[in-house]
């Protein structure tokens, strides 16, 4: 059985988009459609650059998004019979399986994230923080270094790896701490705020309004909630997690496991770059992982 994931912020790289929409008209709808919603060229923002555009959280979260959906459609037309029994994606990515899963249309869907950026932008620029990766430390002694330091457990993506995030001080402090317990590193992270941390209040506060005027439906396929990792169930608390999921952790590998556990043995990465596959080896080797973000990777799907 098979389940679709869809990748988040840093999964960016310059040229993503190009291959699709060169030769799949259902991509290049989709990359149009988003230039046209946005009222500027997020198309050639993905495909030129430049680099610094894209790594900005304004252009960078719409870009992914854009990215991946355009590779859904390519996906489901050429191989039309290939299906999921779940959906997820590692915190914006969650946007693009409601979307990919039919709860969010693929123009409110565009417009959340874009306002999502937005809000964690405006709310980094307010709030001074940063996310750090602690690498071989048990969760028990990261959350009790994260007590003490006053920064907080941002994403548990796979053994042996934990995000932390909150004020520059207290990622600064809870690095240090880290390291004398036994870390094998503490790696300060390229993002420009303190993600998925009480720093992000006012983001959420605006992203909760936002949503008040957003329809949502009940997912086609199941969709796994990163922040509960479980599957969402009504409308109204798919908008609770979206909420919950700016200020919150993210909890990637139980998701995955979830999954795992109800039969999934292939998953398909569908949008820019590896990392969801890279996070995979750490929590399954065993199970497999396809790539989808190009022409190549969608034919040999085909057949």
């Amino acid at each position: 059985m098979n389940a679709f994931i869809f990748p988040g912020q840093g999964a960016q790289y310059l040229g993503m988009g190009q291959d699709l929409y060169d030769n799949f008209a259902e991509s290049k709808k989709v990359f149009d459609k988003a230039d046209s919603i946005l009222g500027f060229a997020i198309s050639k923002i993905c495909f030129h650059g430049p680099a610094e555009e894209l790594i900005r959280t304004a252009n960078c979260q719409p870009a992914i998004f854009v990215t991946s959906i355009a590779a859904f459609k390519a996906l489901s037309v050429k191989c039309p019979a290939l299906n999921a029994i779940y959906m997820a994606g590692l915190s914006l990515g969650e946007y693009t399986a409601l979307t990919a899963s039919g709860a969010l249309s693929f123009e409110d869907g565009l417009r959340l994230v874009a306002s999502r950026a937005k809000f964690m932008h405006e709310a980094a620029a307010e709030k001074q923080g940063k996310m750090s990766s602690i690498l071989g430390l048990n969760l028990d002694i990261i959350e009790k270094i994260a007590q003490e330091s006053g920064a907080e457990i941002a994403n548990l993506n796979c053994p042996g790896q934990v995000v932390i995030s909150g004020s520059i001080e207290a990622v600064d402090k809870a690095n240090v701490s880290a390291l004398k317990q036994g870390a094998k590193r503490a790696v300060n992270l390229e993002v420009s705020g303190a993600f998925h941390s009480s720093l992000m209040q006012s983001a959420s506060q605006k992203l909760s309004a936002v949503l008040s005027g957003i329809e949502i439906k009940k997912p086609l396929v199941p969709v796994i909630s990163n922040v509960s990792a479980s599957v969402c169930g009504s409308p109204e608390e798919i908008k609770h997690n979206l909420i919950k999921q700016l200020t919150g952790s993210v909890y990637w590998e139980r998701s995955v496991r979830l999954m795992i556990k109800q039969g999934v043995k292939r998953f398909f990465e569908i949008g820019p770059g590896k990392v969801l596959r890279g996070l995979m080896r750490k929590i399954d080797p065993g199970v497999e992982v396809i790539n989808i973000s190009n022409r190549e990777e969608i034919e040999k799907q085909a057949g």
